[in-house]
């Protein structure tokens, strides 16, 4: 692997794929029936403890404050049990669930290929990050959680240095540290807070860069084979295994690590991240 691919933190992960709505049909002669106001927020806040306490895996939603709805994304490992069981939870407030649909599968983007090795697995390096005189990189906690040592190659020959910090479930974030003093770790980001709406890039060892939008912000994600992550930014961009902990960005703005998703970018899928300023809080450390 070349020495500026493996180590840079412009390795970052885009993803770009969109969101398959769910669309009902309604009967020949039918009225339809009109659709539910906004829920208040005790309603929505109601809903989304009831679709966390419900545990259908494949499953991941968030409260949009526009249209006043708990947006559920369901997975292609979701049954029809599953949904009526997600608005069987929310009782009286099962009006204030809108669930779509997404291709493939919710999962970790875990990998074996090119970037960052360790453990056997394949991920990829988010932002460099210093403290004091030590410097670090940022990953996914689902990858500092499967290796102690990180590689550039996948003989793991070239060693990077140590995972010292890393979580997983709950948050997604690991921290890594250079103990190769030959490897550089160029810098040039600023941390920032995503919005819906803002235009986002990323990067990743497996499909390069990619772009997409923010979609929904605050995402709660319980990812089909366990591990449930909150608090995450929810994206129409696509990711593929491997592209974990790489990062996404808006220019020189640094908004998340690489947290999983569905579907690939071939034909679109969804894709969560982890803050990148909530890592940073964490661990200590800042961004160059």
């Amino acid at each position: 692997m070349r020495r500026s691919t493996r180590i840079t933190s412009r390795r970052l992960l885009t993803l770009s794929a969109a969101l398959a709505a769910v669309t009902a049909l309604a009967l020949p002669g039918a009225q339809a029936a009109p659709a539910p106001g906004p829920a208040g927020a005790a309603a929505l806040a109601r809903a989304d403890a009831a679709v966390l306490k419900a545990d259908v895996g494949g499953t991941a939603w968030y409260i949009d404050q526009a249209s006043g709805r708990l947006v559920v994304t369901a997975d292609s490992t979701v049954s029809e049990a599953g949904l009526a069981k997600l608005r069987s939870a929310a009782g009286a407030d099962a009006g204030a669930l809108r669930i779509q649909r997404t291709p493939g599968v919710l999962k970790p983007l875990l990998g074996a290929g090119d970037a960052i090795y360790g453990g056997g697995y394949r991920c990829s390096l988010g932002f460099n990050v210093v403290s004091g005189s030590t410097y670090y990189f940022l990953t996914a906690g689902h990858c500092g959680n499967v290796a102690g040592t990180w590689y550039t190659n996948s003989a793991q020959s070239t060693l990077i240095g140590a995972t010292v910090g890393s979580s997983f479930p709950g948050n997604d974030y690991a921290l890594v540290r250079y103990d190769n003093a030959a490897l550089g770790h160029p810098g040039g980001f600023t941390a920032a807070d995503a919005y819906v709406g803002e235009s986002v890039k990323r990067t990743g060892s497996t499909t390069g860069t990619k772009s997409g939008t923010v979609t929904g912000l605050n995402a709660t994600v319980h990812y089909s084979g366990g591990g449930t992550v909150k608090g995450l930014i929810q994206t129409n961009v696509c990711a593929e295994p491997g592209d974990s902990g790489g990062a996404m960005y808006d220019g020189t703005k640094a908004l998340g690590l690489t947290s999983g998703g569905s579907g690939n970018c071939s034909t679109g899928g969804t894709t969560f991240f982890q803050p990148v300023p909530e890592a940073l809080a964490k661990y200590n450390v800042r961004l160059y």
